[in-house]
């Protein structure tokens, strides 16, 4: 079969070159750079029907060798990353253009637009690391003092042998996911009450360095199941702990292209809505409840509200996770990145995305696992209390 060329449309940044490949359904995609030429081969529908393409543009100034693709119903996507930051003024090293070769209008923007828009990213950059330093740092720092003295007195009452050393360490673990938690939503509010839409993009920013801190302490809590210190199942807890994880580390954490999204924000006031308030907006004592636990104390409201609210919340906060997961889908596929390479003959790697597609199978059935084992808790607490009466 011989192979024909396609249209290939382009587009610059001062980082980055962009390629829109004319291809319906493209299969065996093969894109690589060697020797500063780009190769493309396909087999996919163009404007001579059905049919192998190919072609290869050699660059004016040198580039990176990682290639970047994602292919779709109508066409194929590439992305090439400049070897040093700057403006081409234009693709190819041969001065004439390829007959083949056209401008992307659809992303085409002059050099001053360009750095316009570099410039906007900048200041959006520029507000967050202010907003944060100015308004979150002294808070950061309040929490971390309050943190301090709070652990410090429960360690004296412990050592003071009023309680037990494992009552202490529950009664510290807890305080501190609880004051953790309470510092992000109370931030978050007070955030979106003064700067309103601008700090649902500025979550991650903003946030993060205090979720990642309760997230990686959240481990506690499995190890906690799994040595008999608090009776709870294991697989239920480790469900909980990992799916967050997951989109907090790998979703948020690793793509710069999340973290500017609202489902950040969702997520994030979900999280600690789940671990402290009632009803999203009201405060809900979940960890004051295993405090007084701790010390065979109860208040019939705390209870109530420990074995009722996450009927509301729990289903709202996988739903956030969801919906990370499902958004970044089109960002792993565009970046290649956890990609597994493969040989040549079964195709060029195999996306991450299709780990998460199954993730989201995995994650609902594990939503179910917890929704029922949550309902199994509450069947149990009140039907004992109902026999107490």
């Amino acid at each position: 079969m011989m192979a024909l060329t396609p249209l290939v449309y382009w587009a610059q940044r001062h980082e980055k070159i962009y390629l829109r490949v004319e291809l319906t359904d493209a299969q065996n995609i093969d894109a690589h750079v060697h020797e500063n030429i780009l190769h493309f081969q396909a087999l996919g529908h163009g404007v001579k029907g059905q049919n192998l393409y190919e072609f290869s543009i050699e660059f004016l100034l040198p580039v990176k060798s990682q290639v970047a693709f994602k292919s779709t119903q109508r066409q194929v996507n590439i992305t090439v990353r400049k070897n040093q930051r700057g403006w081409w003024e234009r693709l190819t090293k041969q001065e004439r253009k390829p007959l083949f070769l056209a401008p992307d209008f659809d992303r085409w923007l002059d050099e001053s637009d360009a750095e316009m828009e570099i410039r906007e990213k900048e200041e959006r950059r520029n507000k967050w690391k202010a907003s944060w330093h100015n308004e979150n740092g002294k808070c950061g720092e309040k929490f971390l003092h309050l943190l301090v003295a709070e652990v410090s007195a429960s360690a004296a009452v412990c050592v003071s042998g009023y309680i037990s050393l494992k009552t202490g360490f529950l009664y510290t673990y807890n305080l501190v996911q609880y004051l953790g938690f309470s510092w992000i939503f109370v931030n978050m509010t007070i955030r979106l009450l003064k700067f309103g839409e601008d700090s649902v993009y500025d979550t991650f920013h903003t946030i993060s360095g205090v979720m990642f801190f309760c997230q990686i302490l959240a481990a506690v809590e499995v190890l906690n199941a799994a040595f008999g210190l608090v009776r709870t199942g294991v697989i239920p807890t480790l469900i909980q702990v990992l799916g967050r994880n997951f989109v907090l580390f790998i979703i948020f954490g690793c793509l710069e292209e999340m973290q500017n999204k609202p489902v950040v924000f969702f997520a994030f006031y979900l999280w600690s809505a789940i671990e402290i308030f009632r009803n999203v907006m009201r405060l809900c004592f979940r960890y004051p409840f295993y405090m007084l636990g701790c010390f065979n104390s109860e208040w019939k409201i705390l209870t109530w509200l420990r074995y009722s609210l996450w009927m509301p919340l729990y289903p709202l906060g996988a739903l956030a996770e969801a919906v990370a997961v499902v958004q970044s889908i089109p960002i792993f596929d565009k970046s290649n990145l956890f990609s597994i390479p493969l040989p040549k003959a079964m195709g060029t790697s195999l996306s991450f995305s299709y780990f998460l597609r199954a993730y989201l199978v995995v994650m609902f059935l594990g939503i179910f696992i917890n929704l029922r084992h949550l309902y199994k808790q509450r069947q149990k607490r009140f039907r004992t209390k109902k026999k107490a009466h």
